[in-house]
């Protein structure tokens, strides 16, 4: 949560004078009068929730249980499945945040704050990133020398889920995340951080509402 200016600017003389920024012969600095209160708007995000975000699927669908979900028979492109070009995190918000039903899940991604593109193109083959900058050893044009890992499953110790990316990082909280990432889908589908994720898109609605209107983003939560 980020602190509101206001705050900021009206503790700002208390710090210049705890400091001595006054002067040794200024008269004292008079003080700052209370902090303005700021009423909060409470939103239901149920409705965020429930939106349609692919074909037979809400929201709530994608991010309970958290995984990478991919459909053959539909098009291929984030949320089914991820194509090197999708902007994830963008469309990721936007299901959360957007009004689906009156701006599309790219709203966020046209913004003009992201790169147009990478800056290297992609290869037309395996491995199919861009090759990588500079000259490191040891590596072969299109990825000849690349060794798969045969480890068995029990070698590795997950660090983190990134079924859909932003979730633990933005609806999950400091104090549950190493136990969010350390759980499995299936503990998910117990609903056991339903409500977490619900208080934190609230809280996370509420306080960017006024930068989503600024923007003329509709938003898919609705003021109680």
């Amino acid at each position: 949560m980020r602190a509101r200016p206001a705050t900021l600017l009206l503790t700002l003389p208390f710090v210049l004078a705890a400091c001595g920024g006054g002067g040794g012969g200024s008269s004292p600095m008079p003080p700052a009068p209370p902090p303005t209160t700021t009423t909060s708007t409470a939103f239901d995000v149920q409705p965020c929730l429930d939106q349609v975000a692919a074909p037979g699927q809400t929201v709530a669908n994608l991010v309970v249980p958290d995984t990478l979900k991919l459909n053959l028979s539909q098009p291929a492109g984030f949320p089914n499945g991820r194509r090197l070009t999708d902007p994830v995190i963008d469309i990721t918000l936007a299901f959360l945040f957007v009004d689906l039903t009156k701006a599309p899940k790219t709203a966020l991604a046209n913004l003009p704050l992201n790169p147009s593109g990478n800056d290297m193109p992609f290869r037309a083959d395996f491995p199919y990133l861009a090759p990588p900058q500079g000259n490191p050893p040891g590596l072969t044009p299109g990825g000849a020398n690349f060794v798969f890992r045969n480890s068995p499953a029990s070698a590795y110790v997950q660090v983190d889920r990134m079924g859909m990316p932003a979730i633990a990082t933005a609806l999950i909280g400091t104090s549950t995340k190493a136990a969010y990432n350390d759980d499995s889908p299936a503990v998910d589908g117990t609903r056991k951080y339903v409500a977490e994720i619900t208080n934190s898109l609230t809280a996370l609605t509420d306080e960017l509402e006024h930068d989503f209107v600024k923007l003329g983003v509709p938003l898919c939560a609705k003021g109680l």
